[in-house]
């Protein structure tokens, strides 16, 4: 099964991130993290369902993340929503798909 969502690692930040023409969703998560399971397979599909809008990209926290800390995540699972460089929301914990969309709605137009 391909993924659409990207797993990428502090290198990768500043390209699949800052640097994206597309609306970006950071989703920081855990191995350890038993939400964060729950949260994958819905990061998956709202990674195909918007892929035209939005990009969803994954990064562990756990490797002593220096994004981790430069964006404050404390808690996981956590969200990120970047444009052009800009941080535009910023939201921690478990939801469900409508929660997540109601906050990407005002973004993904």
């Amino acid at each position: 099964m391909s993924s659409n969502v990207i797993v990428i690692n502090d290198s990768q930040f500043e390209t699949e991130i800052l640097k994206s023409e597309k609306l970006v969703l950071a989703y920081f998560w855990a191995t350890w993290c038993g939400p964060c399971r729950l949260m994958s397979p819905l990061m998956e599909k709202v990674a195909t369902e918007y892929s035209d809008r939005l990009k969803v990209v994954k990064m562990e926290v756990d490797p002593k993340s220096k994004i981790v800390k430069q964006y404050q995540v404390e808690g996981v699972p956590a969200f990120r929503l970047f444009r052009n460089q800009e941080l535009l929301l910023s939201d921690e914990g478990a939801m469900t798909k409508q929660q997540l969309i109601d906050k990407l709605e005002p973004y993904l137009n």
